[in-house]
């Protein structure tokens, strides 16, 4: 890994950390190993800590805002590593992901309005499109042969006249899919012929394993590019999280105004002193880190499907194509809901995210964040190895 150390094992507790520290509030109990939380229990690359050091040292912490060097870093970490290219002026900021999916929905939707999601998918995507009166149109992601497929047949029977929005995550969290070329196509002809807006959340596009290649959405088409909303950060790809600072990319001027007049209305476009820095030295400087880190990461994958096979027949590992939080296929257990979680955290203490609370399809699934050390992972499963070795007796 060169120079640097993904094996390194580092307290986080008392960091104000949620993964850590917060796991009581989620799973009722401190003593877990938590692996639920996406975010890694890695050092940020020191290219990026170096930046910060050095404007903490300045001493002076006001109002900020953001210069050219900024924006041109966006442009240019998004062409090199997923060759679209974009303008400084498509780009507008969001303290984070979900917050800009908030932001869109009152931009651009109205009470009684329909947002589609496609489940199972990170929880927040039903909050964000339930707010404010707005409801839910469920498009459930179909499972083959252990892996994850858009039903189009039934998004196509679910828009109506009430529909105006699409929430795309790509890559998908937690199912792992990086959708193909074909797959977005035929997703955006659709929208196209009934004129949604799509709000791509693009947050893992860097997290792309040997044999897959993220497509952005609005990079397929100028027609596409018109109805998206590309929702993009250095936050799970460099782990700075919380420096709140998202980028979202909108190539349609009067989309644009319309996302602009909402971040105008709450102030607060100014963003993170601290994340606005990290950002651009993260998209300047990190990416050795990254090459390095999805290297570990690609370990850690074959690792545990190598584990499970040998050790843990009954539960698979639906194998990410992109992301660090995949499904574990826990239905060979044969557990119900409660049943699962309470051997996780009860009998294994391991802290995951339950699949159920990823909507429909995720019942029997457990999420795993494999962004931790491998011997940090062993040990995780070798305590729900032991816990199922006990049921089964």
């Amino acid at each position: 890994m060169g120079t640097y150390n993904f094996d390194a094992i580092i307290d986080r507790h008392h960091t104000s950390c949620e993964k850590w520290d917060f796991m009581t509030k989620k799973f009722g109990r401190d003593d877990l190993l938590a692996m639920w939380v996406a975010d890694m229990d890695f050092t940020a690359p020191p290219e990026v800590a170096e930046v910060l050091k050095n404007r903490v040292d300045h001493g002076i912490f006001g109002y900020t805002g953001k210069i050219d060097n900024y924006f041109q870093s966006i442009v240019e970490w998004v062409e090199k590593r997923h060759k679209w290219g974009i303008e400084a002026e498509w780009i507008r900021h969001s303290p984070g992901v979900v917050p800009a999916l908030s932001m869109a929905v009152l931009a651009f939707t109205k009470p009684g309005d329909g947002i589609v999601v496609q489940p199972p998918v990170y929880p927040p995507f039903f909050s964000a499109a339930s707010g404010r009166g707005r409801h839910i149109i469920e498009n459930p992601l179909v499972e083959r042969h252990g892996r994850f497929e858009m039903d189009f047949e039934d998004l196509e029977k679910k828009i109506d006249s009430s529909v105006k929005m699409i929430f795309l995550c790509s890559p998908h969290n937690p199912v792992g899919r990086v959708w193909t070329k074909e797959e977005l196509t035929k997703l955006g002809e659709i929208c196209l012929r009934h004129n949604l807006i799509v709000v791509s959340d693009e947050i893992h596009s860097d997290i792309i394993y040997k044999g897959f290649h993220h497509i952005p959405m609005a990079s397929l088409s100028p027609e596409i590019a018109s109805r998206t909303i590309t929702c993009i950060a250095p936050s799970k790809t460099f782990n700075i999280a919380g420096l709140s600072t998202s980028a979202v990319i909108i190539p349609d001027p009067q989309i644009r105004d319309a996302y602009t007049s909402v971040l105008n209305f709450l102030h607060i476009d100014g963003g993170n002193l601290f994340g606005t820095f990290a950002l651009e030295a993260a998209y300047r400087k990190g990416e050795p880190w990254l090459h390095a880190l999805l290297e570990y990461l690609e370990g850690n994958v074959n690792f545990i499907e190598k584990y499970l096979t040998e050790n843990l027949p009954d539960i698979k590992l639906v194998r990410p194509e992109g992301t660090y939080v995949p499904f574990l296929d826990c239905r060979g257990l044969g557990l119900s809901g409660d049943e699962l979680l309470d051997l996780f955290v009860n009998k294994a203490r391991v802290a995951m995210n339950n699949g159920a609370w990823f909507g429909t399809g995720g019942e029997g699934f457990m999420r795993m964040n494999i962004a931790t050390p491998r011997a940090l992972i062993k040990e995780g499963l070798d305590r729900i190895s032991r816990a199922v070795a006990c049921i089964e007796k």
